[in-house]
């Protein structure tokens, strides 16, 4: 133990390749102060069994990009280090069975095509001719990606490890965590156990990379980090003469995934019913694995049989002696399937776990993600989606997320539709009116554990395969009766629908419309104006009971937060947020030394907004509402009292109603009786999003991102002159694209070409039921110009699309084909805010 320093820039805790590569990528940025400490040999906790698939197509972008940016490093390892990290450049062919899957192997070929990642759709016939050793009797096509392939677990740790070694990276094995010192909220140290005892490192930067251990080590610093250690398993067949070259394959109608090893296959598959290892002390020996379980594993090794006839030759399965190795082993889960990366609530703690069984895939990026994110404060990529702030403190409880992980393992091969809803776990979080919202019949959906109305139900027949729960008639999707915004839209778009979104539009703007966003994350924030505009783009020195529209920018000008602020007085605002990015802000707003307190459950939220809003609220109080746009007011509403403040999302004249949770709902009875005489209805998020969309309001996380500006986005208005000045010159801009078929949606993440070559993705989209288009965003270069769009009347009775002049034009790749759309100057609703600003007591 001599050998450990005494204080250190940073403590790695894990040897497997995303501890191995965090360091060898700090190193790379110019910390080389840095100790890696590890409890057994190298890659022996969940590394040294992985099946070592690196597919670089995923769901995100993000992870995307990171794991193509692993495919490109691992190749180079073997220059850096002199050592050989395993990999095998092979390919790899994702195989589709069933229409719906063919249908989703189309949108993932749109979205490759705007990441830049080569492949090809292959029919039938090509995929045979691409592994001749498949049974394709039942393929309906595939995706060949070259890029694809296959890494050796124990030699890519190696030569991760060795690559930070080079750099000045200390490593140390042998050694166990027994302690995470915390004093004020902040890392000071990591206690140590080794052959020498016991030893203290210094440090005000720890990175938790102890994979399914990683939970244990959280709780000694007070962290809560949702890791749940679950089974998984694969089996090795004998040598057959399978060629080295043989692709990777993943075939997940029939959840099973195979690749040549040694000379014979490796088959793996998600079983439809998992097992946590609930151990107290994970990982505590080294090479942890189970005893086989062929009974469970007889789905998947059925399939592989099916699918390569020639493995009938090893057996039904059942007898683990017919197979040269079965692997049973633990891999780190997360509750929504997703990494685990970031600092915890315990500033200095970094976390680095719960990689789902793509740890090796995505290791490379992983490290480079963490080291940039550590060393420069943020990291290239967008990876909120994989922050460990996503979750709020309901991680506290195991169970919950147990049940979540679960469920997102066994689901793992499912399609996953946009807008569908899963139900584990629920539900965990609801507003005060939560009680009316279901004996209303409301359809939820859940974010942040959140309960939330996606739609009330439909006062609309349903004759075109339409369902208030979101059901999917058979053939609904290829019926005519589409288009117009009032029967179920074509492709995925139509899937997760109801008549009910486009009833609740125009009730909000024929009348009102009654939002429950109880859900809002709510921060009250304690500091001097001064401080925190240096987070933010606007200017927020203005009287009290000012509501100002901002973003919160990174050292980049980079978008980290979109948000309103509410001056309560001179020190003291209130930050509103959206629904899941309430830790991710106040954590953000913390680090720049702003006093934050999360206050989301102690208020409730309701928005009125519509043109008859005003007549509704006046006749619930005495109180004066001709308080301007953007301000708020303290009020009483019936009995209860209220914060109202003007603002809206959906281009509607309104407020946000805020009052403490007690009188929740009290609050929504008195708007729901006196808004009902005026032909107010309640309205869900899915309208919401519709309203959003016509109006051009932005959605982090969506169309704005830390990787985009608000000179790209659009929002040069909501930045102060100064500030705006320091920006980077954009290169990109966000537009408004109307779609020239409405019976096409898109649903984001489509592929954008211009002269027919990709130049962009859809950020978001949907149909825009007040004027009567399909509308989507994309960031197109600075030359395509927007042209102007004729929409025809908004006023009750129904809207006559009209036509779109003069505008740049490109082509969105929707349901599997190239739709056009015209580049349209925006907000196509209300241009002039005249609705939103309306003074209806004159």
């Amino acid at each position: 133990m001599s050998q450990l320093p005494v204080d250190a820039r940073a403590v790695v805790i894990g040897g497997g390749v995303a501890g191995c590569s965090v360091a060898y990528h700090l190193a790379r940025l110019g910390w080389t102060d840095v100790i890696l400490v590890e409890r057994h040999d190298l890659t022996e906790g969940t590394t040294w069994h992985s099946a070592g698939f690196v597919g670089q197509l995923r769901s995100t972008v993000t992870q995307t990009r990171m794991i193509m940016y692993s495919a490109g490093l691992y190749p180079e390892l073997r220059e850096l280090t002199g050592l050989d990290p395993g990999w095998h450049g092979v390919g790899g062919l994702r195989l589709a069975t069933t229409p719906e899957r063919m249908e989703e192997l189309l949108r993932q070929a749109g979205a490759a095509e705007t990441y830049g990642l080569d492949l090809e759709l292959l029919d039938p016939r090509g995929t045979l001719d691409r592994l001749p050793l498949l049974e394709v009797g039942d393929v309906l096509g595939s995706l060949w990606l070259p890029g694809d392939g296959w890494l050796d677990p124990a030699r890519l740790g190696h030569a991760l490890a060795e690559g930070a070694r080079r750099l000045g990276v200390r490593i140390f094995t042998g050694v166990e965590v027994t302690g995470v010192d915390v004093h004020d909220g902040r890392v000071v140290a990591v206690r140590l156990r080794g052959e020498g005892g016991e030893h203290v490192v210094r440090t005000e930067t720890v990175v938790n990379a102890a994979g399914a251990a990683a939970g244990v080590i959280g709780r000694m610093a007070g962290a809560d980090i949702p890791i749940v250690p679950i089974k998984h398993q694969y089996v090795v067949t004998p040598p057959s003469g399978v060629p080295a070259d043989t692709p990777t394959v993943r075939d997940p109608d029939n959840i099973v995934y195979f690749r040549e090893e040694a000379g014979g296959i490796l088959v793996g598959g998600y079983i439809r019913s998992p097992q946590i290892w609930d151990a107290a002390r994970p990982l505590s020996e080294p090479r942890t694995l189970f005893a086989p379980d062929m009974p469970k594993f007889r789905e998947s090794w059925e399939s592989a049989v099916r699918r390569v006839p020639s493995l009938k030759a090893v057996g039904d399965g059942d007898d683990p002696a017919a197979f040269r190795k079965v692997v049973h082993g633990p891999e780190a889960f997360t509750p929504d399937g997703e990494f685990l990366m970031g600092e915890t609530e315990v500033a200095g703690l970094w976390v680095a776990a719960g990689f789902c069984v793509h740890g090796l895939a995505a290791a490379g990026g992983v490290g480079k993600v963490m080291a940039e994110w550590i060393v420069e404060g943020a990291p290239e990529y967008d990876v909120f989606g994989m922050d460990v702030r996503r979750f709020g403190s309901y991680t506290r409880s195991a169970r919950w997320a147990r049940a979540r992980a679960l469920d997102s393992y066994s689901k793992y091969y499912d399609i996953v539709y946009p807008g569908e809803e899963r139900t584990a776990a629920r539900p965990l979080r609801r507003s005060p009116a939560w009680v009316r919202h279901e004996a209303l019949g409301a359809s939820f959906g859940e974010k942040a554990g959140w309960e939330r109305v996606n739609w009330y139900p439909s006062d609309a027949a349903s004759d075109s395969g339409a369902s208030d729960s979101g059901a999917l008639d058979s053939g609904a999707l290829d019926s005519g009766a589409t288009g117009g915004g009032g029967a179920r839209p074509r492709g995925w778009a139509g899937r997760v629908w109801s008549p009910a979104i486009r009833e609740e539009c125009l009730a909000t703007r024929d009348a009102a419309g009654l939002f429950d966003q109880s859900s809002f994350a709510k921060l009250e924030i304690s500091g001097s104006v001064a401080d925190l505009e240096r987070l933010a783009g606007n200017t927020l020195d203005r009287v009290d009971g000012s509501v100002v529209y901002t973003q919160l920018l990174n050292a980049r000008g980079g978008i980290e937060a979109d948000v309103t602020v509410t001056r309560l007085s001179k020190d003291r605002f209130r930050l509103v947020t959206g629904t899941a990015f309430g830790p991710h802000d106040a954590a953000l707003l913390r680090r720049h030394g702003l006093a934050v307190t999360d206050v989301t459950s102690a208020y409730a939220c309701y928005c009125l907004w519509g043109p008859r809003a005003y007549d509704i609220l006046a006749s619930l109080t005495d109180d004066d509402l001709t308080f301007g746009y953007l301000r708020a007011a303290e009020i009483s509403v019936g009995h209860v009292p209220v914060l109202a403040q003007r603002v809206t999302f959906v281009g509607e004249f309104g407020w946000e109603l805020y009052c403490p949770s007690e009188y929740g709902l009290t609050l929504w009875d008195s708007l729901m009786d006196a808004g009902r005489p005026h032909g107010m209805r309640p309205a869900g998020y899915r309208a919401l999003d519709s309203l959003r969309l016509e109006k051009g309001y932005r959605v982090w996380g969506l169309d704005i991102t830390p990787e985009t500006t608000p000179l790209e986005a659009g929002l040069a208005f909501a930045v102060r002159p100064e500030r705006r000045a320091a920006l980077p010159r954009p290169r990109t801009a966000l537009r408004c694209l109307v779609l020239d078929d409405d019976r096409d949606v898109c649903l984001g993440g489509e592929p954008v070409r211009l002269d027919g070559r990709p130049v962009s993705r859809v950020t978001s989209g949907g149909f825009g039921h007040r004027v009567g288009r399909s509308i989507a965003y994309a960031y197109l270069p600075l030359e395509v110009e927007p042209g102007s769009v004729e929409l025809g009347s908004v006023e009750p009775g129904g809207v006559q699309p009209g036509g779109v002049e003069s505008g740049g034009r490109v082509e969105i790749g929707v349901n599997g084909r190239g739709v056009g759309a015209t580049v349209v100057r925006e907000p196509l609703y209300d241009p002039d805010g005249l609705r939103i600003k309306a003074e209806p007591w004159h």
